[in-house]
C-alpha cells in the first residue's frame, strides 16, 4: 500500500548506517584488485597534497622575491635613496639622450665633446707622437702616457664586464666604444681617462696656469657630456673621476724609465 511504502521509505532516511560515511559497512567486500587500486589512489591524493608542517620542523623558507623587508637597514634605506636621486638626477640632465630630448639640436656637438676623451684618439695620437719624438726624455714621457692608456682601457673595461650596468637611456654604444670595449655605463671610460690625462700633464708638462684651468674645465665638461647624451649615470662619472684619479698614482709607481723603452 503506499502508506506503508511511504513509511518504509522513511524508515530507510532515518537509518544510521544508510548515510554515507556508513556506506562501506553495508556494501560487499571488494576484491584484492579493487582493493589494491583504490589504496594506489589513495597513496596517490597523499602524496599530491603538500605535507603539513610538524611541531619542532622549520618550514623551507620562501623565494626571496616573495619576501618583504619590513625592517630594512639604514644601510640600504641610505643606498636606495642615493640610487633614487643618481637616477633622478641623470635623467634630468640627459637632455641630448634621444632626438625627442629638449637639446637634440645640440646632440652632435656634446657627442664631439665627448669623442675628445675617447680612447682611440688619444692611443693614435700619442703612438705618432712617440714616433715623431727624436729625444730620450721627450719618449720616455709618451711612453709612459701611452702606458697609462693602456691600463686605463683594461681596468675600465674590467670593471664595466664585472658591474654590467646598463646606460639610463636606450643609446646603443658606437663603433669606437667597442673597440676600446667601452660598452657598459659604470664607470665612465671618457671621464677617468680625462681626469687621468689631466693629471699626467700637471705633472710631466710646463703648463700656464690658463692652460691648467682649461685642462680642468675640459676634463669636467668630458663628464657632463657623457650624462648629457644619456650614456651614463652620474655615479658612473664620478666614480670614473676617481679611478681615474688612482690610475695615475698607480701609473707613478709603475714609471718605466727610457732604458726600459
Amino acid at each position: 500500500m503506499p502508506v506503508q511504502r511511504g513509511r518504509s521509505r522513511a524508515r530507510e532516511r532515518d537509518n544510521v548506517l544508510n548515510r554515507p560515511e556508513f556506506m562501506s559497512l553495508t556494501q560487499a567486500a571488494r576484491g584484492p584488485q579493487e582493493g589494491r587500486a583504490s589504496l594506489r589512489r589513495a597513496a596517490g591524493q597523499q602524496q599530491q597534497q603538500p605535507p603539513l608542517p610538524i611541531e619542532g620542523r622549520e618550514c623551507p623558507p620562501l623565494p626571496e622575491e616573495d619576501c618583504m623587508q619590513l625592517n630594512p637597514s639604514l644601510r640600504g634605506i641610505a643606498v636606495n635613496s642615493l640610487m633614487a636621486i643618481d637616477i633622478c638626477l641623470s635623467k634630468r640632465i640627459g637632455v641630448c639622450a634621444s632626438s625627442s630630448s629638449a637639446w637634440s639640436s645640440a646632440r652632435p656637438i656634446v657627442k664631439l665633446i665627448g669623442v675628445t676623451g675617447h680612447g682611440v684618439p688619444w692611443i693614435g695620437g700619442t703612438v705618432f707622437c712617440l714616433t715623431k719624438s727624436s729625444t730620450a726624455a721627450g719618449q720616455e714621457v709618451i711612453f709612459n702616457l701611452l702606458f697609462a692608456l693602456i691600463l686605463d682601457l683594461l681596468v675600465v673595461a674590467a670593471v664595466q664586464k664585472m658591474v654590467k650596468r646598463k646606460a639610463p637611456s636606450e643609446v646603443s654604444p658606437s663603433l669606437l666604444d667597442y673597440v676600446v670595449m667601452d660598452v657598459f655605463a659604470f664607470p665612465a671610460g671618457q671621464a677617468s681617462r680625462a681626469v687621468m690625462v689631466t693629471r699626467f700633464f700637471f705633472s710631466h708638462l710646463v703648463l700656464a696656469v690658463p692652460l691648467r684651468i682649461l685642462l680642468v674645465i675640459w676634463a669636467g665638461v668630458i663628464g657632463i657630456s657623457r650624462v648629457m647624451i644619456g650614456r651614463h649615470y652620474l655615479t658612473d662619472v664620478f666614480c670614473g673621476f676617481f679611478i681615474g684619479y688612482l690610475q695615475f698614482n698607480l701609473v707613478e709607481l709603475l714609471w718605466i724609465p727610457s732604458g726600459g723603452t
